[in-house]
């Protein structure tokens, strides 16, 4: 990484810092006003005023709100979110066992949300101008209009019940079990050379990450076929006709390098709306990830799992936008020297 690059990236965590420790603010006093008494959870209904107000000062509620967020927020630094009131378990134990789930399905999703929406765009383009134009326009404006949970229940009833292709619950298939070793199945599967639950984890991302993947692609699309009109009629493409290019290479090695860097901005965004995307998509396909657990939480009342996944959420928000930034800064130079 150049000097011009690794500022720009100390820059961005610098700013980053004081946004994670604002968001941390925020949910930790909007939990504050839900009327909802955490300590209620904790307790047999048989338990004395006593009990529960032993219980209260255990759990740090008789101390200001500002100190209670203070003990919390210095401990969540060191990747202690506290203990779980429902599951009974440390938070940050039920984070690292649901995490991988989603970043494996975030990353899948991105894949083919990529390569859908670079493919799509470049026919896109090609038929601009031609017949096909309104027709890959409706196509894509009528992906983009379907939420992500519409897509999800729709490829389950075609591709799951109608069909009976593909699994649309869980991860792997109820007889199968892997061993833990990163806690990505994909990559667990193959360190043990255990290529059938590779083949079968893989058939249990499809439906969720196509889901989360398609309205993405669609935005892609229609991003990139503006970029390639905006550079179709600069010099330097009508520099390489002349040359004797065909329209094709024209397309490949001139439009298509210079009308990605739009591209590449908006995929930040929407990659990050992918991660957040994933709440409704793994509850759908009961899908064992940060999700499905956020929801378990919210429905128990479960106020430092809530704490913990919201926190983690903006940090995992922040590090895909920093990402690409330093990416867009490595591909192109002038911005690297503008910063």
């Amino acid at each position: 990484m150049s000097g011009g690059v690794l500022g720009v990236a100390l820059r961005r965590i610098g700013v980053s810092l004081p946004l994670i420790f604002l968001v941390s603010v925020l949910v930790f006093v909007v939990l504050r006003l839900i009327p909802a008494d955490p300590v209620a959870m904790s307790v047999p209904p048989n338990a004395t005023k006593a009990e529960i107000e032993a219980l209260r000062a255990e759990m740090g509620l008789t101390l200001p709100i500002y100190e209670q967020f203070w003990i919390w927020f210095t401990k969540a630094a060191q990747a202690d979110f506290g203990k779980s009131i429902a599951f009974a378990q440390p938070v940050s134990r039920l984070i690292g066992q649901s995490l991988p789930a989603t970043i494996e399905l975030v990353l899948v999703a991105a894949v083919f949300a990529t390569v859908i929406g670079l493919a799509g765009g470049l026919i896109m383009y090609r038929l601009s101008g031609g017949r096909g134009e309104a027709a890959s326009d409706l196509a894509s404006t009528l992906i983009m209009s379907i939420p992500e949970f519409l897509w999800a229940i729709f490829f389950i009833l075609l591709f799951g019940v109608a069909l009976n292709i593909l699994p649309f619950t869980g991860r792997l298939d109820a007889g199968i079990t892997v061993d833990r070793i990163t806690g990505f199945l994909l990559v667990d599967t193959l360190l043990q050379g255990r290529f059938g639950a590779f083949v079968n984890t893989l058939a249990h991302l499809l439906l969720p990450a196509m889901a989360l993947a398609l309205g993405t692609a669609a935005l892609l699309m229609r991003v990139l076929r503006s970029s390639l009109l905006e550079v179709g009629n600069e010099d330097y493409m009508m520099m390489a006709r002349l040359r004797g290019f065909s329209e094709r290479q024209v397309l490949v090695r001139h439009a298509f390098k210079n009308a990605f860097l739009p591209t590449l901005n908006l995929m930040g965004v929407q990659f990050s709306f992918l991660f957040g995307g994933t709440l409704l998509v793994e509850v759908i396909y009961s899908y064992p990830g940060l999700g499905s657990l956020m929801v378990q939480a919210v429905a128990n009342t479960d106020l430092p799992v809530i704490q913990g996944v919201a926190l983690v959420y903006a940090v995992a928000v922040l590090l895909i936008n920093l990402g690409v930034d330093l990416t867009a800064l490595m591909l192109n130079p002038k911005l690297r020297i503008a910063k």
